[in-house]
């Protein structure tokens, strides 16, 4: 375990991982997908990765066990083999599916496919008896806007076992060198068993060559006992490195400096250390990325970790215009149960969040490593800077990793600076730039803050644009000093502050009355419903009383026509005290007045200074001077 700061390095494990990161040759098929039949823990349902149909059948990792009439399918999230996307993206024109089985009399398989539609056809099926080995065979020209692939099994005359189940393809010339970068900080419980969690699988980490972590925190992940364990486990593998808090951004880009400085072919997968991992996931981008066509960023989708079940959305992208990410795609799920539903067709990214991202080593070599933004948008920039300089991105579905659910997290947050802030800086770089609709739509969310009682989230919101005003220099030290100003500007605001339920200060919970919210205003008369809040908010014509929001109902034309509210915070773990203030209203109004103005007339200078900015915020050198090195 190679680290920088305190912990003594093992020796040689520096040259030992720069002599791991080449290319290797193959020979044969290369696997692209296991058959699973169960999940990484008891959290996740197994119908994630295989139904019985009927009947009866006991389930393992990576074996099933079918009883007599017995029927199971793949036809899950993880048991479905992306055929479309292989057909569109790499070289791949026919895949192999074989396993071993035993069967106590006869049985059958059949290899299923679907359609962009939906719709479903038999393509190839084998009767099996006795034990033995089998393989089925699919061409992949029929997938172009949608469909996949998966097996079902019929114990009909005994009992069937079916075991070691592989998707394989034509493997390349060489396999590219791959290497696991994850950040972490203060999460060190999580980010161990992340760690062990991709160690556990010793198939899928003999495919990588490097597991880099990167750690920004106080309480080190190294201190674990679990981390020790896994670090012994892993040995020359893994690479520990501790550096000053840069936020993701600066975390996930150590990984990728590192590994492009050993290699411009490499695969580096960068990873969230607070995920639930599917190490298969893990398998399945490496193994895509090895057969696309060109060079491409190929990341997993994100299942909630609440309800593990729901698909976060199929792929994703941004809307600049409106300083909007996170848009669904075209044709995409959002929050789907996936026991229940499927994407059948296919879907296109504009780019895949960090929380599991394969990114090319030529993709660095081409535009440059990250913005040193800290967090929030980082990710969003580079899919975006890759896409232009011809680099897709594929959000490659029955490949998930669980993350914490968003609608979990309370947006009235310091994060809200640097998303504020780094959507300017994206937009800017990345877009016409209208600056006059812009401050429209600035205007608009601040407006809805302060009518809503959040002044604090104005203030951090305003603090955003004004620094983005500043121009580069804002990103000179990674973002370390303006997070501990913004969450002392923060302070100041009483409703920033979360409390528990059960103890808020100077409310009684028999002086509570709950108000749900009624129907949303029209899109056609947001703005007049926003001037007439403002207006009932600046004249005191508030309902009176202490009003009990649920988080759900805590919009701001539903809180605004009440002058003291106890709101839900979206965590569920406590409240928020949100209370009429005329005379911080005024400041803030004013406040928006001057720097919406600002941004008017400054906005195409900094524009124009972030554009010429980019090559050097973007350089090895600066980064380099960022990691102190």
């Amino acid at each position: 375990m190679n680290e920088s700061a305190s912990v003594a390095p093992v020796e040689g494990s520096t040259a030992a991982v720069r002599d791991a990161l080449r290319e290797h040759a193959t020979s044969g098929r290369l696997v692209v997908q296991r058959g699973l039949f169960t999940g990484p823990t008891p959290r996740v349902k197994d119908e994630m990765y295989a139904r019985i149909v009927s009947g009866s059948a006991h389930r393992e990792r990576f074996a099933v066990h079918l009883d007599k009439g017995a029927v199971i399918d793949t036809d899950t999230y993880f048991g479905r083999f992306a055929a479309s996307y292989y057909q569109r993206w790499t070289t791949v024109r026919d895949v192999q599916i074989s396993f071993a089985y035993d069967a106590g009399g006869a049985s059958r398989v059949l290899l299923r496919a679907s359609d962009s539609g939906g719709n479903v056809r038999t393509v190839a099926t084998a009767d099996l008896d006795g034990a033995g080995t089998t393989t089925l065979t699919a061409t992949l020209d029929a997938y172009l806007d949608g469909g996949s692939l998966w097996l079902e099994f019929r114990a009909i005359d005994g009992p069937l076992a079916v075991r070691d189940l592989e998707w394989t393809v034509p493997a390349p010339a060489v396999v590219r060198p791959a290497a696991i970068a994850i950040c972490t900080f203060n999460r060190a419980d999580d980010c161990a068993e992340t760690v062990a969690a991709i160690a556990g699988d010793e198939q899928m980490v003999a495919g990588i060559d490097a597991v880099y972590v990167v750690d920004q925190g106080t309480d080190h992940v190294s201190d674990r006992d679990l981390f020790t364990t896994v670090a012994a486990k892993l040995g020359d593998k893994l690479v520990y490195l501790r550096q000053p808090n840069l936020g993701g951004a600066g975390g996930f880009t150590r990984g990728m400096y590192e590994v492009t400085a050993i290699n411009e072919h490499a695969n580096v997968l960068l990873m969230d250390d607070d995920i639930l991992c599917e190490p298969e996931t893990v398998l399945r981008m490496n193994a895509f990325a090895n057969v696309t066509i060109e060079p491409m960023l190929v990341g997993a989708q994100m299942l909630y970790l609440m309800n593990p079940q729901n698909l976060h959305v199929s792929a994703e992208e941004a809307d600049l215009s409106k300083l909007k990410a996170g848009r669904w795609a075209a044709n995409s799920l959002h929050d789907a149960n996936l026991t229940k539903k499927r994407q059948d067709k296919r879907v296109d990214a504009g780019y895949n969040a960090w929380w599991s991202c394969l990114i090319p080593a030529e993709v660095v070599s081409r535009i440059g490593l990250p913005l040193p933004m800290f967090f929030q948008w980082d990710d969003i920039e580079y899919g975006i800077r890759s896409r232009a300089a011809g680099f897709i991105t594929v959000t490659l579905p029955n490949a998930g990793v669980w993350h914490a659910d968003f609608h979990w997290k309370d947006r009235d947050d310091w994060a809200k600076y640097f998303s504020v802030r780094n959507s300017l800086i994206v937009a800017a770089l990345h877009s016409d730039f209208d600056t006059k609709a812009l401050s429209v739509t600035m205007g608009r969310e601040l407006g809805q803050f302060v009518v809503s009682m959040q002044y604090g989230l104005a203030h951090t919101m305003l603090r955003g644009i004004e620094d983005f005003l500043a121009g580069p220099s804002v990103l000179e030290d990674g973002g370390q000093a303006v997070l501990g100003a913004i969450r002392k500007e923060r302070s100041r605001f009483p409703e920033t502050v979360k409390h528990p339920a059960d103890a808020i200060p100077g409310i009684r919970s028999s002086d509570l009355v709950t108000r749900i919210a009624g129907p949303e205003p029209d899109n056609s008369r947001i703005d007049l419903v926003l001037a007439k809040r403002a207006a009932t908010q600046w004249l005191g014509r508030t309902q009176h009383g202490i009003a009990s929001i649920p988080s759900a109902d805590a919009h701001w034309w539903h809180v605004s026509l009440f002058d003291h509210a106890v709101v839900t915070d979206a965590s569920q773990s406590g409240v928020r005290i949100r209370r009429r203030d005329k005379d911080v209203a005024k400041e803030i109004g004013n406040w928006i007045a001057k720097v919406l103005k600002q941004f008017r007339d400054e906005g195409p200078e900094a524009q124009r200074r972030f554009r010429e900015a980019m090559p050097q915020l973007t350089s090895r050198e600066n980064w380099a001077r960022l990691y102190g090195k």
